[in-house]
């Protein structure tokens, strides 16, 4: 009986996670597919799962009228730009709040910074707006760049602390005592340590500032600095929807994502890990 339980069990849960699975699969599917189909393939009906024939017909609408070779480039350089500031900067904080004895100003920070991650992001805009619109610094992606950098620096430096929490101060002494001063041992021997924990910051901010939409959408207006989540969700419209060029759209926008996770995916492993096991 306990055998048929075990077996039972077991069924259960590779069905649903085969459930889970299709179910966020299939959109992804779903999008990819639609990519390569012909314009009038995509209307048919009934719904056909696969094309008749591979179609790029999507992908030179995109780069033909939609100028998306530009907002790439524009989401490439600022989320680029924007999580190396960040990771850089929360690597400092962290490390600070870590190490700073006063456990009454550490912890009055630590919660300012969980403080912002709980405010409305919409609660700042206006009057960010108007600051920053007074100082003529709307449609620059330079001002983007900044916004970008304050919204994941709290986060970012929160990680950044509980990585360096786990490594032991004792390493550190011990690199004094060798002949390092502090700035040495940070670099030399508390740093280096933390690299899985960094790769994990800057995938987490990369991934949050490519898909954001909500910053870009109010402080850039002209169509030479779109970004990409700014760019698609201008083929939506009351008019329609541009399925064929928002799907291609869609798949180019998931390869950096991807191509970020794929070559920093064993340090963000090791990183979100790290400290889970005392020894």
């Amino acid at each position: 009986m306990k055998a048929l339980m075990k077996v039972t069990g077991k069924i259960m849960k590779a069905l649903a996670l085969g459930l889970y699975l299709v179910a966020a699969l299939l959109p992804l599917y779903w999008v990819v597919v639609t990519s390569f189909k012909g314009s009038r393939e995509i209307y048919t009906f009934p719904l056909k799962y696969l094309p008749e024939k591979l179609s790029f017909e999507s992908y030179a609408k995109l780069f033909g009228f939609a100028n998306f070779g530009v907002y790439f480039r524009n989401s490439a350089i600022v989320a680029l730009a924007a999580a190396l500031v960040a990771m850089l900067i929360s690597m400092f904080s962290g490390y600070a709040l870590s190490r700073i004895q006063a456990k009454k100003f550490r912890n009055g920070t630590l919660l300012a910074m969980y403080f912002t991650q709980m405010v409305p992001p919409f609660i700042l805009m206006a009057p960010l707006f108007v600051m920053l619109a007074n100082y003529g610094m709307t449609d620059r992606l330079s001002t983007l760049f900044i916004l970008y950098v304050t919204m994941v620096i709290a986060f970012s430096t929160i990680m950044s602390k509980s990585f360096f929490d786990r490594i032991p101060v004792s390493l550190e002494e011990a690199a004094v005592i060798d002949g390092c001063n502090t700035l040495q041992a940070m670099f030399k021997v508390v740093f280096p340590l933390t690299r899985p924990g960094l790769a994990a910051i800057f995938s987490f901010a990369f991934v949050n500032i490519w898909n954001e939409l909500f910053l870009a959408s109010m402080f850039i207006f002209s169509d030479e600095k779109m970004t990409v989540p700014v760019a698609l969700n201008s083929f939506i419209s009351k008019a329609g929807i541009s399925w064929d060029v928002l799907s291609a759209g869609l798949v180019l926008s998931l390869l950096p994502t991807m191509i970020v996770f794929a070559f920093a995916q064993k340090y963000i492993i090791a990183g979100l890990t790290e400290g889970a096991i005392k020894g």
